[in-house]
């Protein structure tokens, strides 16, 4: 499985069975480094629908003529944008072309504002990844919440992209936190340095990671990992 960080919360995931993108913020995102007509993928997977992480979903779904996988009420509105759907919710698990989906809760908000009006679009979750017999658990945008040891318990994560700009999300002592209970071996630090209030030292956080025996990869935008 390789792992392709795009800035903020983007993460592009590859193996042989497939291409998937998660919450890609592409071109609104001055760190990205990719244009979304770039991306190939063969399914766009969303945390929530603020505007950070749903992004270019609907083009790079257009452009590729795949599905996009999101809550029901975040689907509905990219169905109505005229993409393919996957509706699915909190809890549900979707197996689709070579790859598994589930979501799982998180604890934030989802909407998104169109001239003078918020849209709700859905609870956020986090989404359990898993192809080739390895898992990814992309958090979204998340505080720190108990069951994520239960998360932990019920699946073998492999690697977990967690949020740790504070402010919006959980910060770096969350995180770390977040990262013991998930059980997790290795960690991408996610939602940070995007915008002046989540500044964070990704690298330090990763230093902390290590100091418990987890590795941390503080990528660069277009920077990969293999898992």
């Amino acid at each position: 499985m390789k792992i392709t960080y795009y800035g903020h919360s983007a993460l592009l995931i590859e193996s042989p069975e497939a291409k998937i993108i998660i919450d890609p913020f592409l071109s609104g995102n001055p760190g990205s480094g990719i244009a979304p007509e770039k991306i190939r993928v063969d399914a766009v997977l969303l945390t929530h629908g603020h505007s950070d992480h749903l992004g270019d979903a609907v083009e790079i779904a257009k452009n590729n003529d795949c599905p996009i996988f999101a809550v029901y009420e975040l689907a509905e509105y990219c169905r109505i944008k005229g993409a393919k759907v996957k509706h699915m919710n909190i809890g549900g698990k979707l197996a689709y072309s070579g790859f598994t989906v589930k979501y799982t809760p998180a604890v934030h908000s989802s909407s998104i504002q169109e001239g003078d009006y918020w849209i709700y679009l859905g609870e956020p979750g986090g989404i359990l990844l898993t192809l080739e017999g390895k898992t990814l658990f992309h958090a979204g945008d998340t505080a720190l919440f108990g069951d994520m040891r239960l998360i932990g318990e019920r699946n073998a994560i492999d690697v977990a992209a967690l949020p740790i700009g504070d402010v919006l999300t959980m910060g770096p002592d969350d995180a770390l936190l977040a990262a013991s209970w998930l059980r997790a071996a290795k960690v991408i630090p996610v939602h940070y340095n995007t915008f002046p209030v989540i500044e964070q030292d990704g690298a330090e956080f990763c230093n902390r990671l290590k100091e418990e025996g987890i590795t941390g990869f503080p990528l660069k935008a277009g920077e990969s990992v293999e898992i």
